[in-house]
């Protein structure tokens, strides 16, 4: 990407619908959803029609596919756990935590900090899963939770994780769980070359915003039939044109941050009929306009809903963005 430079401008990018979330009990045997904090049982509830200040830490450098994208790495000399479940806290600085588990049963993975709690499914086949440290510096617990009996869950290997970020941004410059992607991605090489034709980061954004609401459209079987625990597959999103909700702010995050730009996934309700939302705040340095219809101020916070831009939904929708409550970061 060529090298931006302007004012701090942070925005965001609004993307559809998903399902509420679910308080979790303390360690123990303990009763947990088998629905996790994306749970997708209400993504038909609110369809889209038919067709605090910034810290003042420094914004990270954009990268492109030819610098040093930010990756992650689960380092197995510093992981700890028992013979069902490794944790690698070693990368925690750079704002995740890597996770292997072996069990036949289903299991949860909780990241807690405080009184937020994210409550993640988890594969056990011991593949290494990457989950973001996203409630920013200080201590976590980590739980890697077996399922016992109907929703009755209790613990495999339990730590706790001190993380003392080298910047804000680090868990959102990077891959995690619901923001799926590595090196050899289309969405990645597509990200690239509109990074290469911007001359800022705005204009990167627009590139991004235009290409998602041309290409992809809410899949409304989809929408019908998907299953508690789904996971985007962004290059499935773009290669098929068509997604849900959770697959347009996943696909959005991809390309952003896989050059440079900060973005964060968000979940949360939006009035006036209380719909659970997904979409994408980002982080960038100019102001101007991303749509011709649709203009960005510097130093307050912009609002486009993708899912309902991509399909014919008017922008009178987003309001002055009172209407949207925040709710889980990743």
């Amino acid at each position: 990407m060529k090298k931006f430079a302007g004012k701090t401008l942070i925005i965001v990018l609004i993307a559809g619908m998903i399902a509420a979330a679910v308080p979790m009990a303390a360690l123990g045997v303990v009763e947990l959803s088998e629905d996790t904090d994306t749970a997708t049982q209400s993504l038909t509830s609110e369809a889209p029609a038919a067709q605090e200040e910034a810290q003042t830490w420094a914004q990270p450098a954009a990268e492109d596919m030819n610098g040093d994208m930010p990756l992650n790495v689960f380092d197995e000399s510093a992981a700890k756990g028992n013979g069902s479940a490794k944790i690698d806290c070693s990368q925690a600085h750079l704002g995740y935590v890597g996770v292997q588990a072996w069990e036949s049963k289903r299991l949860k993975f909780q990241v807690i900090k405080g009184s937020k709690t994210y409550n993640y499914d988890l594969p056990g086949d011991g593949t290494t899963t990457f989950f973001p440290l996203q409630s920013g510096n200080g201590s976590y617990t980590l739980r890697v939770m077996k399922n016992i009996v109907d929703n009755k869950y209790s613990p495999v290997y339990s730590t706790t994780c001190n993380a003392n970020l080298d910047d804000e941004f680090q868990p959102f410059i990077r891959p995690s769980i619901y923001v799926n992607y590595n090196a050899d991605s289309a969405c990645i090489a597509k990200a690239h070359e509109l990074a290469e034709s911007s001359e800022t980061k705005l204009d990167f954004v627009a590139q991004v915003y235009k290409l998602i609401t041309k290409n992809v459209r809410y899949d409304w079987n989809k929408a019908k039939t998907v299953q508690s625990g789904y996971v985007p597959v962004p290059d499935e999103t773009l290669a098929t044109g068509k997604g849900i909700c959770f697959d347009y702010a996943s696909l959005a995050a991809s390309m952003l941050r896989s050059q440079g730009v900060p973005t964060k996934l968000i979940f949360g309700y939006v009035s006036p009929k209380g719909a659970y939302h997904a979409w994408n705040m980002f982080y960038t340095e100019e102001t101007g306009w991303v749509t011709v219809s649709y203009e960005v101020s510097e130093d307050s916070w912009n609002r486009l809903d993708l899912t309902f831009s991509a399909n014919g939904k008017s922008s009178d929708f987003i309001g002055d963005g009172g209407n949207y409550s925040d709710v889980y970061y990743y």
